[in-house]
């Protein structure tokens, strides 16, 4: 797929194919992780995202890079609980080194669940806990990246659940080494209006990912985000970073990402 616009660097979230690679109740892998690299950067893709490091040689040898990385906090398990933060700091530190060693740009990380907490005192904790994270990111040139999900649907409780909290979060540890992860489809469910919120969140967001609302499943037109419209506005805010495609596909797999890059490719 060699006629893209260039306009948008594509990636795609590895966890959503492993159908394809991975054997599951739907029988034997069709192709080896290596493989769907390989395919990946045939369909024009520069990236396939949410690794951990034994998958990094594959994307190398296809010529791909990572553009989010896996990192060691997960969901339920983030920075919202300050008696989290002396163990997450000893996780990220190698972590991130390792991944400046390969030359990847960013590593994912979540707030955690509110479990009764509230928000203010949710972001007051994630603050001090990632300022401490700060200056190891800042020194190996790696970008933390703050997940946004939904807590609608798909991940009940979840603390970072709307932009707004996001970009405060932001805002208050002042680090260009700690960015939001925009995923249109978690947004879409919990706030929409999703073209003003990245206009007006820009200097705040680092990746972005997509998926079809509702079921989170392929980004064409049998569900509600119009993706050309919201990927010509997220290209005039001047945004230079990936857009993964994070959509669980309901048809051949590999033939839905191509229709999402090409949806993608304004």
């Amino acid at each position: 797929m060699n006629d893209l616009r260039g306009n948008v660097r594509h990636s795609v979230s590895a966890w959503c194919f492993r159908r394809l690679y991975e054997a599951g109740p739907q029988g034997p892998a069709s192709m080896t992780f290596e493989a769907f690299c390989r395919a990946c950067a045939a369909l024009g893709l520069e990236s396939v995202e949410l690794l951990v490091p034994n998958q990094w040689p594959a994307v190398q040898a296809a010529g791909l890079t990572c553009a989010m990385c896996r990192g060691p906090s997960s969901i339920d398990y983030g920075w919202n609980r300050l008696e989290h933060h002396n163990d997450l700091l000893g996780y990220f530190e190698p972590a991130i080194a390792a991944v400046a060693r390969q030359g990847y740009p960013n590593i994912i990380t979540f707030s955690g669940l509110r479990q009764g907490m509230s928000d203010e005192q949710g972001l007051e904790h994630c603050v001090q806990g990632l300022k401490r994270l700060m200056p190891i990111a800042e020194k190996h040139g790696v970008t933390v990246m703050v997940e946004l999900l939904n807590s609608k649907v798909d991940h009940p409780d979840y603390m970072a659940d709307h932009t707004a909290w996001g970009v405060e979060l932001c805002r208050r540890v002042g680090s260009e080494r700690l960015k939001l992860l925009y995923d249109i489809y978690h947004m879409q469910v919990m706030e929409g209006d999703i073209i003003r919120t990245v206009e007006a969140a820009a200097p705040y967001i680092g990746h972005y990912h997509t998926g079809g609302n509702p079921g989170r499943h392929e980004i064409d037109v049998a569900q509600e985000i119009h993706y050309p419209a919201v990927m010509r506005a997220i290209v005039a805010t001047g945004y230079k970073g990936f857009v993964g495609q994070e959509f669980i596909p309901q048809r051949e797999p590999l033939d839905s990402l191509q229709q999402a890059i090409a949806i993608c490719d304004v």
